[in-house]
């Protein structure tokens, strides 16, 4: 006959439930601001090896974004973590090596992952690691600058880590907006300075 469950393991119960819940939301590598890469990762010497080493070899940094970032759940490398940095693309590994690929001059990655109920804290996207809510959803994309160009206006599919990518003109501010299902979030993003976040995760849709 199965006992009956006591207070203390209901609590175990459901602080294991809570705890199963956060490593599934809370992927992202970095929770609040943290150092911005180098001012001069730029000119720094991209180790080729390393990217090689992890089937990333002759890509630049929007290349490298876009291969990790809509990859399949399934398929991401466990042994890399790539942060994506208004001003550059920081590799490291499991061997504590680490590279970084220039950003492109004019325009900054920003990964947004709207949600509905459940979200956790980003700064820097990481592209391994960051898992949102609504995955391979069909949501409407709207970015209106501070002046009030429309700068991007389509509907988009969520990649499988439920995040979407915007490419974003540097040095402005702007305000992002996303529908799905009848639901509907804003958000302001910024490109305006050298520690600005690259990961929204804080757009609601209601």
């Amino acid at each position: 006959m199965t006992r009956p469950a006591t207070p203390r393991r209901k609590l175990i119960i459901v602080a294991c439930a809570m705890l199963v819940s956060a490593l599934v939301f809370a992927g992202c590598a970095t929770s609040s601001s943290p150092e911005p890469a180098s001012p001069t990762a730029g000119g720094q010497a991209v180790d080729g090896d390393f990217l090689a080493a992890h089937d990333l070899g002759g890509l630049d940094a929007a290349q490298v974004i876009e291969r990790l970032d809509t990859m399949p759940v399934a398929d991401r490398p466990a042994d890399l973590i790539a942060s994506v940095q208004p001003d550059a693309l920081v590799l490291t590994d499991d061997q504590e090596r680490e590279t970084q690929l220039p950003m492109p001059e004019d325009e900054v990655y920003i990964s947004v992952a709207p949600y509905r109920t459940q979200t956790h804290d980003c700064y820097f996207h990481s592209l391994t690691t960051c898992l949102g809510e609504l995955a391979n959803a069909e949501v409407q994309v709207t970015l209106t600058g501070d002046d009030g160009d429309v700068l991007v206006d389509e509907v988009r599919q969520t990649y499988d880590n439920g995040f979407v990518g915007i490419w974003v003109p540097r040095g402005i501010e702007a305000t992002l907006t996303i529908e799905h299902e009848g639901q509907s979030g804003t958000e302001t993003i910024s490109t305006m300075n050298d520690d600005d976040a690259t990961c929204i995760t804080t757009l609601q849709l209601t």
